[in-house]
């Protein structure tokens, strides 16, 4: 029996969660699963969108899935997902973009990880209003960060024989800042047999449109990271196949690269597939291989008996689609 905090957020973020953890269930993986909520909802009862008591669940279990939660744009509260990784030091965000079967794509035999630092750059949330007409960002890069991220990527290079390691930065432009996230690649690449190719992120943006089979495992600073790895998930299908998984020293949180999609919310229209990938990892990351295995052959299976939600093509709902995945098993 694994104790596993869910987090439920808001959007799509319930229907989608029900529907993997019935998957989940019918692989036979004996789960007690810690029900935790965040979002906006929350802040009405408790007064902040992520109450001490999720952080309290992750850190007691190690281990959570989460599902979407709306960020507001331009005002209101700080991101849960931004304030969960920094509270709980989850410092690499990892993003596996492979081509799913009978999905239909521009490219064929897309396979690109993105390896994403999770806890500074932009995201560090440090902006103050000079005047009325002038507003201030800080970007935060240091050497420990970039180092640490830098070694993941190699290291999982390394475990999951992969071929090459690109960096990707603007530090033509930020040449302290990127500079130093460049370095300290440049450093950690010196004790690994791997390659480092190196790349400005404009210019990785237009490769990888025009010829994406030339990456393998791609890192980045925080707000590149962002916006490539969102890029990589339109080469794929789109974000309803986009795994995500975030992770440090300590503890885990896997979860879809999507957002909360208010406008489909309770329809039961939503695309469960990248939690459901998302899952698979944290079913590997806690030892069920065997069950992570399993599931993604249903889900393949299921996909190539076309049987696909409205994003991609098909015709199937939310629960639908989760039903013929339990048949597959």
């Amino acid at each position: 029996m694994h104790n596993i905090t869910l987090i439920k957020g808001d959007g799509i973020g319930p229907e989608i969660s029900d529907a993997v953890l019935r998957i989940i269930k019918a692989a036979g993986v004996e789960i007690n699963w810690d029900i935790q909520t965040a979002g906006a909802d929350v802040i009405e009862q408790e007064g902040v969108p992520l109450p001490q008591r999720v952080l309290d669940s992750v850190k007691k279990n190690k281990v959570a899935l989460k599902t979407p939660v709306t960020t507001p744009i331009g005002k209101g509260f700080r991101s849960v997902n931004v304030q969960l990784r920094k509270e709980l030091d989850l410092y690499a965000n990892l993003r596996p973009c492979y081509n799913l079967p009978n999905v239909k794509t521009r490219y064929e035999g897309v396979d690109v990880v993105v390896v994403r630092e999770n806890t500074e750059d932009l995201y560090a949330g440090i902006e103050r209003q000079v005047d009325e007409d002038t507003a201030e960002s800080i970007k935060i890069i240091t050497r420990a960060a970039s180092e640490r991220i830098a070694k993941f990527a190699f290291d999982y290079a390394v475990k999951n024989n992969r071929k090459l390691v690109t960096v990707v930065t603007k530090a033509n432009i930020c040449k302290l800042s990127d500079g130093l996230f460049l370095e300290s690649a440049r450093k950690v690449a010196e004790n690994y047999d791997i390659p480092l190719k190196e790349i400005l992120v404009d210019n990785c943006c237009m490769q990888l449109v025009q010829n994406p089979n030339q990456f393998d495992v791609l890192l980045l600073p925080n707000l590149y990271g962002d916006i490539v790895s969102d890029l990589c998930a339109g080469l794929i299908g789109g974000l309803g196949v986009a795994q995500g998984a975030n992770i440090g020293k300590d503890y885990a949180v896997f979860e879809p690269v999507h957002g909360s999609a208010p406008d489909i919310a309770g329809q039961n229209k939503a695309n469960p597939t990248a939690m459901l990938m998302s899952a698979i990892e944290m079913l590997n990351y806690i030892g069920e291989q065997e069950a992570g295995k399993r599931i993604k052959t249903a889900l393949f299976k299921t996909l190539e008996n076309n049987i696909k939600t409205a994003d991609l093509g098909g015709n199937a709902s939310c629960s639908d689609f989760a039903d013929a995945i339990i048949k597959a098993l």
